[in-house]
């Protein structure tokens, strides 16, 4: 049976990945991503449960845009649940624009998310790790700066006993029998399967 509570509210929070193309003049468009699959697996399997689902993923978004929207975009809309997704475009950038995130910055933005979701709203919370897929060598350089910052994740779900979705070691799994491309044409943004594969892996967290 599902961790989660009979009219839960589940907020999905992240970048692109999340965002999944939805519509923003529609607060309760979900996009076409991992977060739509994730809900209608789930709310076909337990309507009895009545669970709400919202998406407010933006698209280019770090860590640092979710701490300036956290306020409006988290905590206003009162969720039981808040599934957070956040940390290529922290590594995406140094490379792009020479906009570097540290690996500190990365930890420290993202525990104050944390401790302020679970002070106001006493969420339950799920961890995504981002993943990078080097489609081509430049981006097989993304790992000195991304691992890290994965590391971090997974240190803020020991410390605050989150549940967690180990999402780069699941791609590179999925990616030995099929190549990169299959999952994630650019390395980042997951295809159709790589959605799926997120959303099994995020109702598996949450034993759905």
């Amino acid at each position: 049976m599902t961790l989660i509570e009979n009219q839960a509210v589940v907020l999905f929070q992240g970048d692109s990945i999340t965002d999944g193309g939805r519509n923003r003049e529609y607060g309760w468009d979900l996009g076409s991503g991992y977060a739509n699959l994730a809900t209608a697996l789930f709310t076909s399997k337990y309507p009895q449960k009545q669970v709400s689902f919202i998406n407010r993923g933006i698209g280019g978004n770090r860590i640092g845009d979710l701490q300036a929207r956290w306020e409006e975009d988290c905590l206003a809309l009162k969720p039981t649940w808040v599934s957070i997704y956040i940390g290529i475009n922290d590594t995406w950038r140094r490379y792009d624009s020479n906009d570097a995130t540290s690996a500190q910055d990365f930890e420290e933005n993202y525990r104050k998310l944390i401790v302020q979701t679970k002070e106001k709203l006493d969420a339950k919370i799920v961890l995504i790790e981002p993943f990078v897929l080097p489609v081509n060598d430049s981006q097989k350089a993304w790992r000195e700066d991304l691992d890290p910052k994965i590391q971090a994740v997974r240190e803020l779900a020991n410390e605050f006993k989150t549940l967690y979705v180990p999402l780069d070691g699941l791609f590179a799994q999925a990616s030995t029998q099929t190549g990169p491309a299959y999952w994630a044409p650019d390395g980042v943004h997951p295809s159709p399967a790589g959605n799926a594969l997120i959303a099994q892996a995020w109702l598996q967290a949450v034993q759905a």
